[in-house]
């Protein structure tokens, strides 16, 4: 009523602070968006830590606040990616305030919209704190994980030139030291470098990143084992679940490992991989964010590149029995996997890593508002 009453949707309090921003601290999505609509400036700061309303979001843990925000600065197109990484008066970016406020789906939602997983909280060439730093302080192992599976540097050094190895040791969060011990496996990172993974559907890209994250609870599993700290097994429902897919897509098992049902397909030749292996082909080495252009993989099966990922098409009984060129029936099956082995590719399998499921990732962040904000007016760093 006021927006229609042209009240100024900018207006600020004595702090600076917009609607908008208290919107976003708030988790008042409806307002924000009715906000957004009237034209509400997104790029405002605030005067007591210089910060907008991106980082009352994310610092908070709204993270469809966060998701709206994200989307009104996208259809501006005007310095996207800085926006994602803009900086508050301490020069922490919203990936900072996310991870240290143990906030793992914000954490997700601004590394998939280009927030800078190595940024350091320090100016003009100064070590500061990292994301990676934060979240050990803070003990999270949801976070962790989603900042290591995006390239997080493990051995990236903070103010006081410790590792996050070490943070995490003051702090006495040993679950989260183990993982990120230098001398532990590294973990599969997500190739987000290459451009056909930029370009995936959101389906695809779902069952890659639920890939990726099994293969990554497979490694914590066998670094954990033996310690005081263990991963939550996988619910009853969920195993009868895979169970059930895997007995009933047995003709379409992948012809890389035998062991997975196929739910990639490369675009162009048609061949389809399970996501693990897939991954497997894509994450084989980490990226390196100093290259510009990465060449594409290539298909084990013709070595043609791959420049589009797409989800393999599950035909069921009644299509196959009225196709029966289908990779669903025996007959083709097999002739798939003799040109399979037969093709040069086959030797690519060489050094693919079989990854089997270990079950979902743990629990997501909570979205509560924290009591108090004791951590708004300290400095970003670790000590």
């Amino acid at each position: 009523m006021l927006l229609e009453r042209s009240v100024n949707p900018d207006v600020v309090n004595r702090h600076k602070q917009t609607p908008l921003m208290l919107a976003a601290m708030h988790g008042k999505i409806g307002c924000l968006k009715k906000l957004i609509e009237a034209g509400a400036n997104i790029l405002k700061f605030d005067s007591l830590n210089r910060r907008t309303c991106l980082h009352y979001a994310a610092y908070y843990g709204h993270s469809d606040c966060l998701q709206a925000v994200l989307s009104a600065a996208l259809a501006l197109l005007l310095g996207y990616a800085r926006f994602v990484n803009i900086r508050d008066g301490r020069g922490a970016a919203p990936l900072h305030l996310a991870a240290r406020q143990r906030r793992p789906q914000c954490v997700r939602i601004l590394l998939d919209n280009g927030a800078l997983v190595c940024a350091s909280t320090g100016g003009y060439g100064c070590p500061g704190s990292t994301p990676l730093h934060l979240a050990a302080r803070g003990g999270s192992l949801d976070c962790t994980r989603e900042l290591l599976a995006w390239g997080a540097d493990r051995l990236q050094r903070d103010a006081s030139g410790r590792i996050p190895y070490l943070v995490a040791l003051k702090h006495k969060h040993g679950a989260c030291a183990a993982l990120l011990n230098p001398s532990s496996a590294e973990p599969l990172v997500w190739p987000s470098p290459l451009k056909f993974i930029s370009e995936l559907n959101q389906e695809a890209k779902a069952l890659l990143e639920r890939a990726l994250m099994d293969a990554n609870r497979e490694r914590e599993k066998n670094i954990l084992k033996g310690t005081a700290y263990s991963l939550p097994s996988p619910s009853h429902s969920d195993t009868g679940a895979d169970d059930n897919i895997s007995e009933a897509s047995d003709t379409e098992l992948c012809c890389i490992c035998f062991e997975h049902v196929c739910t990639i397909e490369v675009q162009d030749c048609g061949h389809q991989m399970c996501a693990q292996c897939t991954l497997a082909l894509c994450c084989h080495n980490k990226p390196n964010p100093t290259i510009a252009c990465l060449n594409p993989p290539v298909c084990p099966f013709c070595r043609s590149a791959i420049v589009r990922l797409v989800v393999a098409k599950v035909k069921d009984c009644d299509d196959a029995d009225q196709d029966i060129g289908e990779i669903g029936s025996p007959k083709m099956r097999k002739a798939r996997k003799s040109r399979n082995f037969s093709s040069e590719g086959s030797s690519s399998f060489k050094g693919l890593s079989v990854m089997s499921p270990f079950g979902k990732m743990g629990g997501r962040g909570s979205g509560r508002m924290a009591a108090e904000n004791e951590w708004v007016d300290k400095p970003y760093d670790t000590r």
